[in-house]
């Protein structure tokens, strides 16, 4: 639990270096060197970019904002239940019933919880999963684009080509080798292990939501998953993305406002217990 709970504080932290880092090498060399003009102080390529890469990060933090601020917890518990000798999930979790769990962690009862989220803190239920969602899909599209950016800036800068497939699998080992021996900077060796930390970070984000958008439009979650559990959902596969998503779900996709019920989880809870 000790090891859990470090993990539930250096998570966060590292997702805001990450941020920050992503931030600085963005507005401090990948803008003024992609994309400098000799004479001209503002280009349209330069407004555009920018514009894409604020439009990206700010849409991640907002959702991963909101992720926090409406958690899952039931406000209706009052018991702290204890695990029975013969519980399965002795690591993070209590299964108790019609899709409600004790979080060890959080020491709150979550509805319709999903996996405890170790970067935002917090449970995943049914009244964030939307901003969890939406927050792995700006996360991914940021570092993929910074990893784009990134590439180019190693093209014009130090002329490194990327022609060759095999170029990227290359870079680090060899950009290590380079590193100890003194021929390259410690800022070029950063650079070149964050290009990397962006396409891990990229690609499982987007992992991530593809699962999730699965298993909310088939109305499972990852707790039952990973039991076994088959769920058989009454609702249509559009219902259960409407209940997770809010009735102003186009407008959540473009912005990281709040368009999720504030007691949707509380009513599809009542309403599993009733049935």
């Amino acid at each position: 639990m000790f090891k859990l709970r470090l993990l539930n504080a250096v998570a966060p932290a590292y997702f805001f270096s990450a941020t920050a880092v992503t931030f600085i090498f963005h507005f401090c060399f990948f803008i003024p060197t992609i994309f400098q003009s000799p004479g001209i102080s503002l280009r349209a390529s330069t407004v555009i970019h920018t514009a894409v890469f604020l439009y990206l990060m700010l849409n991640a933090l907002g959702n991963y904002v909101m992720t926090i601020k409406y958690p899952a917890e039931s406000a209706n518990e009052t018991v702290i239940p204890a695990c029975s000798a013969d519980c399965s999930d002795k690591i993070d979790a209590h299964y108790l019933l019609n899709g409600r769990h004790f979080c060890k962690l959080c020491k709150k009862v979550i509805l319709r919880r999903d996996h405890h989220c170790f970067f935002t803190g917090n449970c995943i239920g049914n009244k964030n999963m939307r901003y969890f969602i939406m927050f792995c899909i700006y996360t991914s599209c940021t570092c993929l684009y910074s990893l784009v950016l990134g590439v180019a800036f190693l093209t014009v800068e130090y002329n490194i080509s990327f022609e060759n497939p095999l170029t990227f699998l290359t870079l680090l080992p060899l950009s290590t080798g380079y590193f100890f021996l003194g021929v390259i900077s410690g800022l070029q060796f950063f650079l070149v292990l964050m290009l990397y930390v962006w396409l891990g970070i990229g690609l499982v984000c987007a992992g991530f939501c593809c699962q999730q958008v699965l298993l909310v439009a088939r109305g499972q979650t990852y707790c039952q998953m990973k039991r076994g559990q088959l769920v058989e959902s009454c609702s249509s596969w559009k219902d259960n993305l409407s209940d997770v998503f809010g009735s102003h779900w186009a407008v959540g996709l473009f912005l990281p406002v709040q368009t999720v019920e504030a007691f949707s989880g509380e009513v599809a809870a009542h309403h599993h217990k009733h049935d």
